[in-house]
């Protein structure tokens, strides 16, 4: 079989110092005219060839942004019409999870497999992180194709079911537990952070960013209004009044215990906020994680902790046992043999709600949760995972059915 020649174009011819050249010109990234010489018509084809690439390649770089530009673009694009809690959040996976990855790479280069890769150390965290992590990467890429930056969406079949690590199904502290955990903290700093908590269901940003003006003590039925909100930018405390959503505006009602607990810590409290630090300001993210110390350091469970050896530092691990006392502390007394989250105490306070048969709406209202599919995912959860529960519901259903069918066969 012959092998095919390639078709070399006729050059014009054109005479240097002496020498006759082949000539040709092309035109560059920028729009210049570039003149090009060969000896022979073959060797000027091959630099023609050689330079049309290069062209191509700068033009490609030109017209296709690095994956951390772009990134960067989509951030700022967003910070129109997203709060600033969510931008925060958008901004710290991006840049620690897009831009770490894949920054140097251009855009119209992502490969479905390059992110695949990317995505490897997220698989490690919680499944919620690596699903937001996907949703972030499919929404650069779609705004990227849709604003003709790139000509293929990499993302377009990409999965966020299955990665990542599934969370433990959130429990709800018993009675016992609770009271448990409110003596171990009577007193404490956190006492009051936890009495909002379990008794009124709070967020936690919606705790800290809690103001005495928003609590109504003098009344009848004493409530309060949930209409701020706490974040943190560097670890400095801001205080938001544009709630996540309409939902999270809402009167909550106040048990007696818990209109007791505010009435005592008004009385004591120099600050505009009802959980403030020292000089009388919002805590900070730091300052948050010392109070829930106070927590920390009286369960029983095993747990790094540093001691101090010959004026260093050394990490060991720690193995208390239920009842003593810390050995360098003899205030603090292990007496908690389970952990406690800040967003337990608001799931034990809807779950007390829906053990106590208050209707899913009101639930949903209380909770503050937009959707009711939230509360009914919950409401169904606690409800019917009792079995001595379930089971007087399907004998009373039962029964009726039987008395029907027995009432049309008389």
């Amino acid at each position: 079989m012959a092998v095919k020649r390639k078709r070399i174009p006729r050059y014009s011819r054109v005479q240097v110092n002496g020498y006759e050249y082949y000539k040709t010109d092309i035109e560059d990234a920028e729009g210049k005219r570039v003149i090009l010489y060969g000896k022979t018509r073959e060797e000027l084809y091959e630099k023609e060839l050689a330079a049309l690439e290069q062209v191509d390649s700068a033009t490609f770089r030109r017209t296709s942004p690095t994956v951390a530009e772009y990134c960067e673009k989509w951030l700022l694009m967003q910070s129109v019409h997203v709060r600033a809690t969510t931008l925060t959040d958008y901004t710290s996976k991006v840049r620690r999870h897009i831009i770490k990855e894949l920054g140097e790479k251009r855009m119209a280069e992502v490969t479905l497999d390059d992110i695949q890769v990317a995505l490897v150390p997220v698989s490690k965290k919680s499944a919620s992180v690596y699903k937001s992590v996907v949703i972030l990467y499919k929404s650069i890429f779609r705004a990227a194709k849709e604003s003709h930056v790139i000509d293929r969406n990499p993302t377009i079949y990409l999965k966020a079911k299955g990665g990542g690590v599934p969370q433990e199904e959130r429990q709800a502290l018993t009675d016992e537990q609770a009271q448990r955990l409110l003596d171990a903290v009577r007193g404490l700093p956190p006492y009051v952070f936890v009495m909002i908590g379990l008794y009124a269901g709070l967020r936690r940003e919606e705790i800290l960013a809690l103001q005495w003006d928003s609590v109504y003590l003098d009344t009848d039925a004493p409530y309060l209004t949930v209409r701020r909100a706490w974040h943190t930018e560097h670890n400095r405390s801001v205080i938001l009044t544009e709630l996540k959503t309409k939902a999270a505006e809402r009167n909550i009602p106040l048990p007696d215990c818990l209109a007791e607990c505010l009435k005592e810590a008004k009385k004591q409290s120099t600050s505009d906020y009802v959980v403030a630090n020292q000089d009388g300001n919002p805590l900070s993210y730091t300052q948050f994680k010392r109070l829930w110390q106070y927590i920390v350091t009286r369960t029983a469970k095993p747990r790094k902790a540093r001691k101090l050896v010959d004026g260093k530092y050394v990490n060991y691990m720690l193995y208390p046992k239920l009842g003593e006392k810390a050995r360098n502390n003899g205030h603090v007394v292990y007496s908690l043999d389970f952990d406690v989250t800040p967003h337990q105490l608001r799931h034990t306070y809807i779950t007390n709600l829906i053990h106590s048969s208050v209707d899913p709406k009101t639930v949903q209202y209380l909770a503050g949760h937009e959707s009711s599919k939230i509360t009914m995912d919950i409401y169904a959860k606690v409800k019917y995972n009792r079995p001595d529960e379930l089971a007087r519901v399907l004998n009373g259903a039962f029964a009726v059915w039987d008395a029907n069918e027995y009432g049309i066969a008389q």
